[in-house]
């Protein structure tokens, strides 16, 4: 039996994981950790931890993704988010391990009308995307056995989130402003942790970048509309620009990624993201 360790396994990725976990227990054994277990950015403690568990597969579910705070904690930033990846990159080298880790369409300045494919020039405009990207260009410096996963507006069931925010301000409020000239993939965190075990399953595998997302693109203001009308909320909704939002972080105008890659080497089709939407508030709303 293959055995996977799920870095991060208490964030919304992680806790996916661990939902469908069961349904794959015939073949693979689960080790979820978290940052109180394995502290990724200890170099020491994960060569240990990898040279116990021997794992076949690690998936790289945690980060800092606090993306305003990392505009002040750049070194806490880095730290988890490139150092903390080249640690669990060399330690799956030297273990022979499959590294499966998870970035961001940030590592994209948004300047631009065409989808991002994953060979497309990065240009992160914040700390956060920045330290993201070092954690990719690390993570396959050191260990060619890699896959990339960017994906994008990670929300689900678990933690915090774009979708239950708005579902607990829906209950507050009567109005609220919301970007509108904002352009991405809302990716809800299930499908993500679906993909990642369908590329597990691959009787071959193919390293690398590549993109996964819930499409077609569309606008926080529009998702929050949707997220608005799938709870029967009657909330008044106002489209505000960037620029009536200022937030410490600049966020890419428009970050929409190609996912034709993943589809032909994988064989993964991703969903409409109004259907996955759509289930998950039907599962908040129960």
């Amino acid at each position: 039996m293959k055995k996977i360790i799920v870095i991060g396994s208490n964030g919304q990725l992680g806790n996916c994981i661990r939902k469908i976990a069961p349904d794959f227990e015939l073949d693979y054994e689960f080790v979820f950790t978290d940052s109180q277990t394995l502290d990724i950015t200890d170099e020491t403690q994960v060569n240990t931890f990898f040279n116990n568990e021997k794992p076949d597969f690690c998936i790289n579910a945690s980060a800092y993704t606090a993306v305003d705070l990392a505009e002040k904690e750049s070194e806490k930033a880095f730290a988890v988010n490139a150092d903390g990846v080249a640690h669990l990159a060399q330690a799956c080298l030297d273990n022979k391990t499959t590294l499966i880790h998870v970035s961001t369409d940030y590592v994209f300045d948004g300047e631009t009308n065409l989808d991002y494919s994953e060979d497309d020039f990065t240009n992160p405009i914040g700390v956060y995307g920045e330290s993201k990207l070092k954690g990719e260009e690390l993570a396959l410096e050191i260990n060619p056995k890699t896959i990339i996963l960017r994906t994008s507006w990670l929300y689900s069931e678990f933690n915090k989130n774009f979708v239950k925010t708005m579902l607990n301000l829906f209950s507050q409020k009567d109005e609220l402003g919301i970007v509108a000239d904002q352009y991405g993939q809302p990716t809800n965190a299930n499908d993500l942790a679906e993909a990642i075990m369908n590329i597990i399953d691959a009787p071959t595998k193919t390293f690398g970048v590549f993109h996964f997302s819930n499409y077609p693109e569309t606008t926080w203001f529009e998702f929050a509309k949707k997220i608005a009308e799938f709870s029967k909320s009657s909330v008044k909704l106002n489209a505000l620009t960037t620029e009536q939002y200022p937030t410490p972080a600049k966020r890419p105008k428009r970050s929409t990624m190609c996912l034709d890659k993943i589809e032909q080497t994988y064989k993964i089709e991703p969903k409409h993201w109004e259907n996955s939407l759509e289930e998950c508030v039907e599962i908040l709303s129960q």
